[in-house]
Parts: C-alpha cells; sequence; structure tokens
C-alpha cells in the first residue's frame, strides 16, 4: 500500500481497534487510544487554520506529558515535522536549534523545575525570529494562545484536515532530534515517518511485544528512547504507556507496581538508583517481563544485581542514536546475564551492520573499527547540514562514531568512541560543546574537558581551565554561569585550574594527556 508507513494511520488503526483502551495513564487521569487521535486532530486543524502545515517546524518544550504526544500526532496528521527538545536547554541551546530548524511554531511549558519558560520566551522573542506562534500548556500571555484554547476550538475544518492527511507520505521528516557532535554544533537528526516506524516494528518483533504489555513512559520524549522505543512500539501493537514527567525512582517503582507493568526500559544509572532506593523491596514488580538497558554498557555487578533484583525479567541490551530513528541492536531474548554485561546484541529486522577502518574499508570479525548501520531505520540527515550529512550518511549507511566489533555469530561489541562524547546518567554530552561555552568567558583563556567514570552516573565531565593571566576564578563562577548557558547535565561536575593544558604538534590539545594525567594522579 502506498505510503503505509505513517504515523497518523498507525493512530487511526489503532483508535479504531482500541477505542477505548488506554494508551497513556497520567496522573490519575487514563487517556484512550480513541481519546488522542480525537484531541490531536483537534490540534491539527489549530495548527492548519494558523498557517502552520506541511514540512513546518513545530518546537515543543515540555517534560513527559499528554501535549507533547498530542503535539507530535497532531504534526504526524498535516505532515508537519516536531522540533523535540529539552526541557533542561537554556538561552544557548534554544537559540542555535530553534534558528537552525526555523521552527514555525513554539508549543512549550508554563514553567517546570522552578523554571519560567513563559518569562524566557517572552523575554527573548527577538532571538527566535522565524517563530510566528507562541504556544503555552499551561497560562497564557501577551502574544500567545493556550493549548487548550487550540485543542476546544470549533473548527469547521474537517475536509481540510483531510487533505492535508492524504498528502503525508513516509519519506516527510516526522521529528527533528539534535545531537551534538566533535565540532560541539548541534545537528538536527530528521527522523522520517518510514524510518522510526521501521525501528519500532522491529523492536515489537524483537520482543514479542502484545497489546496487553505496559511500559513506563520514563525515558524523554525528546530522545528515542522516549518516542520510539517506548511510545511507538506501543502505539504498533496497542499498548499502554505510564507517562512519567521525568525519572524518580519513587514514581517509577510506584507506576511499576500499580499499573503491572511488564516492559521498563532505562540506562544503568537509573537501575543503580531504583536499586539502591530505601523501600524497593516493597514493591510488588512480579509483573515485569523486559528489563532493557540502553546508553552504555551494563557492568557485570549491575546485571548480576538487576537479574536478582527482578527474578521473573530478561534483562536486555538496546543500542541505538537518533540517527537509526530508535533501536537497531538488541540482546536476544534467551541472552544470560553474562551476554548482556560483554555484548549490545545483534541487529535486528534486516538492518546491516559494518565494522570500517579510518579508510571506510571493512574490517573481519573480531577486528576493532567504527560501527555504521544500513536499513529503513536510518534518518534522512541532519537538517540544514549539507557537510555533516555528507560525512555521516553515506550510500544508506550512517556511520556512527561509535567504535566497536562484531564476532562469528553477529553479536556486536561496543569497544569505546571515535568521537569524545560521553554519556553521564543516560544523556550523551560532547565536551567540545561545553568547552566553546566556557571560553566565552572573559575570564577564561583555554577549557578542555574529558569524560571520567563515576559509580552512579556511569561517566561525569571533568573540565581543566587555564585564567586569563591576571584574573582569579572560582569553580562558583564557572558553574553558575554554565546553568545560565547550558542544559543541568552538561554543567561540568569536576572543574581544575590549571596554567597550561597539554597540546599536540598542531597546537590542539591533547586529550589523550589529560586522561593519562588523570588516572596516573588518582583524579588529582
Amino acid at each position: 500500500m502506498e505510503n503505509a508507513m505513517v504515523i497518523h494511520k498507525f493512530l487511526k488503526n489503532a483508535a479504531l481497534r482500541f477505542p477505548n483502551k488506554p494508551f497513556l495513564f497520567y496522573e490519575g487521569r487514563q487517556i484512550t487510544y480513541r481519546e488522542v487521535d480525537t484531541i490531536s486532530a483537534k490540534l491539527a486543524s489549530s495548527f492548519l487554520e494558523m498557517g502552520v502545515g506541511r514540512a513546518d517546524k513545530i518546537a515543543v518544550v515540555a517534560p513527559n506529558q499528554p501535549e507533547w504526544l498530542y503535539t507530535y500526532f497532531a504534526a504526524a496528521k498535516i505532515g508537519a515535522a516536531v522540533v523535540a527538545l529539552n526541557v533542561r536547554y537554556r538561552l544557548t541551546e534554544f537559540v542555535y536549534m530553534l534558528n537552525n530548524s526555523e521552527t514555525k511554531a513554539l508549543v512549550y511549558v508554563e514553567g517546570f523545575g522552578g523554571f519560567n519558560f513563559s518569562d524566557f520566551f517572552k523575554e527573548n522573542r527577538t532571538s527566535f525570529p522565524t517563530v510566528e506562534k507562541y504556544i503555552c500548556i499551561g497560562g497564557g500571555g501577551e502574544g500567545c494562545v493556550t493549548f487548550t484554547d487550540l485543542i476546544q476550538r470549533r473548527l469547521p475544518g474537517q475536509e481540510r484536515l483531510e487533505r492535508a492527511t492524504e498528502k503525508v507520505t513516509e519519506s516527510d521528516t516526522a521529528i527533528i532530534i539534535y545531537t551534538s557532535g566533535t565540532t560541539g554544533k548541534p545537528k538536527g537528526a530528521m527522523i522520517t515517518n518510514k524510518s522510526i516506524l521501521a525501528s519500532a516494528m522491529a523492536e515489537v518483533d524483537h520482543f514479542r511485544l502484545a497489546e496487553d504489555d505496559v511500559f513506563v513512559g520514563n525515558l524523554p520524549l525528546n530522545h528515542v528512547g522516549g518516542i520510539t522505543c517506548t511510545i511507538t512500539t506501543s502505539l504498533i501493537k496497542g499498548a499502554s504507556v505510564v507517562l512519567i514527567p521525568s525519572f524518580r525512582p519513587d514514581l517509577v517503582l510506584e507506576a511499576m507496581a500499580k499499573f503491572r507493568v511488564t516492559v521498563f526500559g532505562g540506562v544503568p544509572t537509573m537501575y543503580a538508583m531504583m536499586l539502591s532506593f530505601s523501600d524497593f523491596s516493597k514493591y510488588d514488580l512480579s509483573a515485569l517481563r523486559i528489563c532493557i538497558a540502553g546508553g552504555s554498557n551494563v557492568e557485570p555487578q549491575l546485571c548480576t544485581d538487576i537479574t536478582r533484583a527482578f527474578p521473573k525479567a530478561r534483562l536486555l541490551n538496546l543500542y541505538g542514536l537518533s540517527e537509526t530513528s530508535g533501536a537497531c541492536v538488541l540482546s536476544r531474548l534467551d541472552d544470560p546475564p553474562e551476554k548482556v554485561a560483554e555484548s549490545i546484541g545483534v541487529v535486528i529486522d534486516d538492518f546491516r551492520v559494518r565494522v570500517l577502518d579510518e579508510k571506510g574499508n571493512d574490517l573481519p570479525p573480531g577486528e576493532v573499527g567504527e560501527l555504521a548501520f544500513q536499513g529503513e531505520c536510518v534518518a534522512a540527515g541532519y537538517y540544514g547540514l549539507k557537510e555533516e550529512t555528507a560525512e555521516a550518511f553515506r550510500d544508506g549507511w550512517v556511520l556512527t562514531g561509535d567504535m566497536g566489533c562484531i564476532d562469528q555469530e553477529g553479536y556486536v561489541y561496543l569497544k569505546g568512541r571515535k568521537k569524545e562524547m560521553y554519556i553521564q546518567g543516560g544523556f550523551n554530552v560532547y565536551p567540545v560543546e561545553i568547552e566553546n561555552i566556557l571560553t566565552r568567558h572573559p575570564k577564561v583563556l583555554m577549557a578542555a574537558g574529558i569524560g571520567v567514570p563515576d559509580a552512579l552516573f556511569g561517566e561525569v565531565g571533568r573540565f581543566y581551565l587555564v585564567p586569563v593571566p591576571g584574573e582569579s576564578l572560582t569553580e562558583e563562577e564557572i558553574i553558575a554561569y554554565c546553568r545560565q548557558n547550558l542544559a543541568d547535565y552538561k554543567v561540568p561536575k569536576q572543574i581544575e585550574f590549571v596554567d597550561e593544558l597539554p597540546l599536540t604538534p598542531a597546537g590542539k590539545v591533547h586529550k589523550s594527556l589529560l586522561t593519562k594525567r588523570l588516572f596516573n594522579n588518582n583524579g588529582k
């Protein structure tokens, strides 16, 4: 069937098959598949009335909540693309991403975590010249409309909406998710209707998911772990999702017990926090059958701890990235814990993997090189960045920047990163992005950061700063500056002031020497 791989058709089919079944559980409410379809249709009609249509960009700044998903499915109905932004972002990130994506409409929560987004966007509107429509979830205000108003309007636009919906194709971008890179410039991966559905369908088949499965929606919706591996997989099977605004061990454990959750996905840090929670033993988690770990390898001891804590569940690895729209490598269902601890799994569906040397040649089994993937899950490239797209996306393959190898049985082993990225508590962090911010500080002459091991977060950032001669600089001053300009998970956890940084003959900071010095000195 032509253009069968479009998100709005999957939502419509689910609403017809399971009209009264809860799609979402959220803060005491049950929201059925039919309600999600109906509300997102009203919102889609409102978008059209506002002049927002196919190929336009609708940015969302909100935690995991129903309005986020109403926006996502409304955009899918009219062929618009959601620009998924983290509620933790601040000025520098918003300025770049909203302008790079040419966002036309901005949907944002009134406030979150003590930060007032209404005031923030009102005060900084001149910084976002492409944004024409401001839509606030919560209170309104000058120059914006409320989300509630848009979904309660009586619009005569049913035929208009149907015409717009018919024009949506599987190659239309459904969502843009930003991922940083070695230059520190965020890149918006264009995930299409087809690519996100391909990844989700492969996960559904591999895990043998069923309509009676219940997921915890604790992974951020602005990451593929949330929007693909949780929401879209559930949509395909007609499963249910317990939405959690942001991860907290007590909230997740309560949800798992109350709703008889069968599938939980989290990064190793989340598992460590749950297992160390003081009241862990009081929760009935016997319904859990699959524990998915993503983001980084699970340490052997943590693997053992997880399998003991959830004896009826299978622990499985999931590897994917924005550029593959979600999962592309998963553990097999019968893999023992020791296999999960050492391998990230096998490629799923008919996706393909290669291991490449520095010249792009294939390496044989067992040899370490850069991992590259091919398949319908591969995104369409980076929005507005032709050079970066050409470098990473080649002849249907995407080069990941991750180093690994494959054994004779097809198991993939992650061996490190070609990039300097580290993963802090499940969030990808690129030191160069923070370095670029730090060197804008008037008292900082040079800055260099590396990822270092951490018992709780897996890895954290350690940054070395050379102050401008004659200037005095404090750690508190730097932290406050970073909090103004960066998402909180990017703010350095460790800072050291030094007189100089080791340099290569070409004049670049010698990161490997920094790492060697750190471990030789026991971090001092």
